[in-house]
């Protein structure tokens, strides 16, 4: 499923925002009290305290927007535009037997392609950052391997788990659903979705 930078703020909001904290400088600037400032932009005064904290400990540019959160990515622009096409090609021509992707599976991807290494964690979060979310199988294969499975959830979940969560089992996506044959699960039908989603499995 698709999520605007990655599940955060748009562009544009981030705009509105940091054109909301430029004007409230105005006014701070003018002599107006953090009430005046709270009331005049619906915010609260806690807020309107912070941003005149900002402004005078780093000037105006301490209330410009700073992009999307979190740790700086490893990948510039173009790796990125890279990856993505990547994925949208599919697992199979990237070298695998089927069309289902995996965190490990993209994290070896990267690791090829631009020799930068990624924690299946870490992974979670590049993924989302590009607007890509992991969806897990809803329906059980056919044909599993026990095995595999149980000691992807020993090794692997775990490490997983420990991030907040961001997605859970099964088909976020309220499109309509065809079946995966390659994975025995449920996933959109790019003929009626605009949405992508990389399915997870024990593999």
């Amino acid at each position: 499923m698709r999520y605007p930078d990655g599940g955060g703020l748009t562009v544009q909001e981030r705009v509105r925002r940091e054109q909301v904290r430029l004007a409230a400088a105005d006014l701070i600037e003018a002599g107006a009290s953090d009430r005046e400032v709270a009331r005049q932009f619906r915010v609260t005064r806690m807020s309107a305290n912070r941003w005149r904290r900002a402004l005078v400990t780093g000037g105006r540019q301490a209330l410009v927007s700073k992009g999307p959160g979190g740790a700086r990515c490893k990948l510039d622009a173009g790796q990125l535009r890279v990856l993505q096409a990547v994925l949208d090609a599919g697992p199979a021509a990237a070298g695998w037997s089927d069309q289902c992707w995996t965190l490990a599976r993209i994290a070896e991807v990267v690791r090829r392609r631009f020799g930068v290494e990624y924690t299946l964690a870490g992974m979670d979060l590049l993924l989302h950052r590009i607007g890509w979310s992991v969806q897990v199988p809803s329906r059980k294969a056919t044909e599993r391997d026990e095995e595999k499975i149980a000691a992807w959830k020993d090794e692997q979940w775990p490490v997983i788990k420990r991030r907040r969560r961001t997605w859970a089992p099964g088909s976020a996506s309220s499109c309509a659903v065809r079946r995966c044959v390659s994975c025995g699960g449920e996933r959109p039908s790019p003929l009626t979705c605009r949405s992508r989603e990389v399915e997870l499995r024990a593999a």
